[in-house]
């Protein structure tokens, strides 16, 4: 008991000396232009680079000190015995910094008082203040912990600090990167022209014929673009759904000398820019595509725009989000117990009883996880609506054309993006009643060398005459895309060339040394800076969201979960527009900086680690956890120790998925990059604006192969989960 209580004084400790060593030592605001190496010489001075502490004493800003009061508290807290009067006064000490932070931040602007009312109250102040730099994000941090620290002390999470810690600043983050910016936008569907409340202009934008009508179902033309959104939505995410798990299922119990061969083809469409899956189905099945010319040619069909449509953007989005489903659906196939499998056959069961009343029930956290993604990620598709949507009119493009239309109209995108919200809400409901609370724990303490069951000769042959013609189909969509980087002009030339390749990567040696000649490398170098700052940092905090949904219970779960998933539900162009309105101004002033997009590419793909760790937690027996507690590890080390290596799975698709998909989102960020943080996505988007298509595709060859690389390497870093099971000889 002494030990731990030592180690509580110890942890309480290490973030007062934080809290107190950012206050004095650090700048506290975000220098305007500046690193911040070049801002730290100034701490002690500059009028901007000035830590909290000098703001306070000599540049007339004296609502800082209540920070450092905060603090002070924290410190007296620190002093006392551990009991419930140390967990009061923390929380009291915490609370009082927070406010003096947090609230000073949001009240007091560039020029003073942020509201009119605050001018009249205490009158106009000498000066304002810029958003908080690093000083003032570390002071944060170390009173979130403190605010954790004095709940826990209070008896919450079993007094455990590192839980307590882990809610307040997991919840912190998303309150702050995903609600208030997503509110801040969604704010505008309730006002009108005129910037007043009026629930009366909501009513009017969700009531338009366009939004819910019905003409489709009478003859007319088509139908509302709410309804086209949930019934594409519900059509990609059972597709998606059922060709993933027949892929999962193939590649681990069908014939293993596939399995790579078969996840590298799987993984295909999620290491790609979406643009490429819709350029690669355009020459295909385009107007010029080689299908209207074979059917022209051989049947005198004249060539249509037939594949523009629901169509056309519902094959895109198989294609783009059936790897998501697989890898959820390989992680949760991977940790099936054998002996669950064996106990049925040894009751005589066949092997389609014992894969029917088995095995399936046990894949259905998979399964209700990979649909509700697969239906989240349509809905919030942007970039295949609009190259192959044609007149088929969804949720994200009008919100799109709402916003950079030659009709700015925030109130109407805002409105449509309710009404995402209200479909990803009711199947997210939906999910969590079908589950309930029915275990599926399939990974205990216990040994378990058991051989997975093959699969029952009618499901192997389903796997392999469904998933293989999709696999061979994705790979000829892809050679095609792939061989337009190598000709002159596809349609028209088809000359081998490399001019492309030059014209993007091309590498001189002048008198200096080497030089990045290529148009394409700026851009390359920054967005694999960017998206490797991003993925660490995704499947970290995904995965310790899950953790704590699977082994904590606390008030405010639900809202809490769907926080973490409400990033999908949003379409990316509306989540961009609302991370400029909230990071515009302080506290937080990050428009125009890597910071932002940073934290973009985080929250934007936190859903699919939170979904494939809480897909993994429901298999992992509690005891694991309970048994290394008994053996008076901290909650810290038997995460580190036990839990981590048995969710490898969910941590390689956090990772991958993270990585690859901040190379190549593209509507997210299409409003956030600046002429210093140019992206791959966008470079490639302003070739095909301008009609330079080799270049184009010659730069997504690249991503591609580099993509590969580094989905390679994250999987040989983390390895497999080891769970003692012998293999099979097949």
């Amino acid at each position: 008991m002494n030990r731990g209580r030592q180690r509580a004084r110890s942890v309480l400790l290490a973030w007062l000396a934080l809290g107190a060593a950012a206050f004095v030592l650090l700048p506290w605001y975000f220098p305007q232009n500046l690193s911040l190496l070049k801002s730290l010489p100034g701490v002690f001075g500059g009028s901007e680079t000035a830590s909290a502490l000098v703001h306070a004493l000599q540049h007339g800003r004296p609502w800082l000190w209540l920070g450092l009061a905060g603090l002070l508290l924290c410190a007296v807290a620190w002093r006392m015995a551990a009991g419930r009067p140390q967990g009061w006064t923390l929380v009291a000490g915490s609370l009082l910094g927070l406010l003096g932070v947090v609230g000073g931040g949001f009240t007091i602007g560039a020029t003073g008082w942020s509201f009119a009312i605050l001018n009249t109250l205490f009158g106009e102040l000498p000066q304002g203040q810029f958003g908080i730099g690093l000083g003032g994000a570390l002071v944060l941090l170390a009173l979130l912990m403190l605010l954790g620290a004095g709940i826990a002390r209070l008896g919450y999470f079993r007094g455990d600090f590192f839980i307590a810690g882990a809610v307040v600043l997991c919840s912190a983050m998303l309150i702050l990167f995903v609600a208030m910016p997503v509110g801040k936008s969604l704010l505008g569907a309730f006002l009108n022209e005129d910037g007043a409340f009026s629930p009366a202009a909501l009513g009017e934008r969700l009531g338009h014929e366009r939004v819910w009508g019905l003409g489709c179902l009478a003859g007319g033309v088509r139908c509302g673009v709410a309804w086209n959104t949930l019934f594409l939505g519900l059509l990609t995410a059972t597709g998606t759904t059922f060709l993933g798990t027949l892929i999962a299922l193939y590649a681990e119990r069908g014939n293993r000398r596939l399995n790579k061969p078969l996840n590298v083809l799987a993984l295909l469409p999620i290491i790609t820019p979406p643009f490429v899956v819709g350029l690669g189905l355009i020459l295909l099945f385009g107007r010029a595509g080689l299908v209207n010319q074979f059917l022209e040619y051989a049947f005198g069909i004249t060539p249509t725009r037939w594949f523009y449509g629901l169509f056309g953007v519902w094959l895109a989005q198989m294609f783009a989000f059936t790897p998501i489903a697989f890898m959820i659906m390989r992680g949760v196939v991977q940790g099936i117990s054998p002996s669950l499998e064996e106990a049925a056959q040894t009751l005589r069961a066949s092997r389609v009883r014992t894969f029917m009343t088995v095995t399936l029930p046990l894949l259905k956290p998979g399964l209700a996880n990979a649909f509700l993604v697969g239906f989240i990620e349509s809905m919030a598709d942007f970039g295949n609506p609009i190259v192959v949507g044609g007149q088929y009119a969804v949720l994200s493009t009008d919100i799109f054309f709402a916003i950079v239309g030659a009709q700015y109209d925030q109130g109407r995108a805002a409105s449509l993006a309710l009404i995402l919200t209200g479909f990803a809400l009711t199947v997210f409901f939906i999910q969590q009643r079908v589950l309930g609370r029915t275990s599926y724990t399939t990974v205990s303490g216990k040994g378990d060398a058991g051989v997975a069951m093959p699969l029952p000769d009618g499901v192997r042959r389903l796997c392999l005459g469904v998933a293989g013609p999709w696999l061979a189909f994705t790979l000829v969509v892809y050679l095609f895309a792939f061989i337009g980087g190598f000709v002159q002009t596809w349609g028209r030339d088809y000359t081998p060339t490399l001019k492309h390749f030059i014209t993007a990567f091309d590498l001189q040696w002048g008198e200096h040394g080497l030089i990045w000649a290529g148009t394409a490398w700026n851009s390359l170098f920054t967005t694999l800076k960017l998206a490797a700052i991003a993925a660490p940092i995704c499947s970290a905090l995904g995965l310790l969201i899950s953790w704590l949904l699977a082994r904590t219970q606390f008030a405010g779960q639900k809202a809490f979960e769907f926080s973490a998933l409400l990033a999908f539900a949003i379409p990316g162009t509306v989540l961009g527009v609302s991370y400029i309105l909230a990071f515009n101004v302080p506290p937080f002033e990050l428009t125009g900086t890597g910071l932002i997009i940073v934290l973009c590419f985080v929250f934007r793909n936190l859903p699919v680690g939170v979904r494939a760790g809480t897909a993994s937690f429901k298999q992992l027996d509690k005891s694991l956890d309970e048994a290394s507690t008994m053996l008076r590890a901290s909650t810290g080390t038997t995460l580190r120790r036990i839990v981590l290596p048995l969710l490898k799975p969910a941590l390689v698709a956090a990772l991958v998925y993270s990585f690859v998909r901040s190379m190549t989102t593209v509507s997210a960020v299409i409003f956030l990059v600046t002429a210093e943080n140019e992206l791959a996505t966008t470079y490639i988007i302003g070739r095909v604006g301008n009609g330079d298509y080799g270049v184009a595709l010659a730069y997504c060859t690249v991503l591609i192969v580099l993509m590969s690389l580094a989905t390679a390497l994250i999987q040989f870093l983390v390895g497999e989960r080891k769970l003692g099971r012998r293999k099979t000889s097949a």
